[in-house]
């Protein structure tokens, strides 16, 4: 028997037993973060299989969609299906939709897939976006919540879209790039606008991130974790603020820092013209 079966309790954990080994040995039962094969079927026909959590699915399906290009918004759609088992998502178009032919495994963990090259078909985004770093920092204790996943169970990843003063959207999951097509489903779902707004994750800045990113319209993108060279090099020529190790007292700023503005002594890292000019 599946162990999801047999302890299924709370969306996206399960219960589990382990040995603790510190001054004394003991038995502990806890919450394990939930990890799963997931079929996405676009109008009858497998799209994509990924890891991840089985929590969101129709946010995950929906937002996966629409950073791939295959969906434009809600209207595209016709109707959605998730399975009993939480192991399928059918969504069916109103239109058809040519199914893609490339497909890229992608450096995201639980393994990411996308079917274009990260840079192709992305605009560059409008400036006139500012924002005071503190207030960037407020913003990630708002991610992971005493009733989240991650506080159940740790080993999870979260995103968030905000517009600067509080949470529009959170996910978690398994796998970093997931998180961010859920926050993007969810958006659809809830008719809200990602453009102009901040997109924050906890997890590693890749093109793939980058990319979803510049489908949302997001002009800033921040984590607490590393980008890659080649994100950074998108972010630069899309004209998007790219920040990663977001702290307390310091963050770096990798691309156009000109959209964070302070009056405070926060210490944004990286921040030279050497770098930017």
């Amino acid at each position: 028997m599946d162990s999801s079966d047999e302890f299924r309790g709370h969306p996206g954990v399960v219960e589990a037993q382990w040995l603790e080994l510190g001054v004394e040995a003991r038995q502990v039962s806890g919450e394990l973060i939930e990890e799963a094969l997931i079929t996405i079927y676009l109008n009858g026909l497998e799209l994509a299989t990924i890891m991840g959590t089985p929590h969101q699915l129709e946010a995950l399906a929906l937002g996966f969609m629409a950073t791939e290009g295959l969906i434009g918004s809600l209207a595209d759609v016709d109707h959605t299906h998730v399975s009993a088992q939480s192991c399928c998502v059918d969504v069916w178009t109103v239109k058809h939709v040519s199914m893609p032919e490339r497909r890229i495994i992608t450096s995201g963990c639980g393994g990411g897939v996308t079917f274009d090259d990260p840079q192709s078909g992305l605009e560059m985004l409008a400036g006139g976006f500012s924002l005071d770093p503190q207030t960037l920092v407020e913003q990630f204790s708002l991610l992971q919540s005493p009733d989240s996943l991650y506080a159940r169970s740790r080993g999870v990843h979260s995103a968030g879209l905000s517009d600067g003063k509080r949470l529009l959207a959170l996910a978690e999951d398994v796998g970093r790039h997931n998180t961010i097509d859920k926050v993007l489903g969810l958006c659809l779902m809830q008719a809200i606008d990602t453009r102009g707004r901040i997109l924050l994750t906890t997890g590693r800045l890749s093109s793939e991130m980058l990319k979803k990113a510049a489908r949302m319209g997001c002009p800033l993108i921040a984590s607490r974790n590393s980008p890659t060279s080649l994100s950074v090099a998108m972010a630069r020529d899309l004209n998007i603020t790219l920040v990663g190790y977001v702290r307390r007292a310091s963050m770096r700023v990798y691309s156009h820092p000109e959209r964070l503005q302070s009056g405070s002594q926060t210490r944004v890292e990286d921040f030279s013209a050497s770098v930017f000019g």
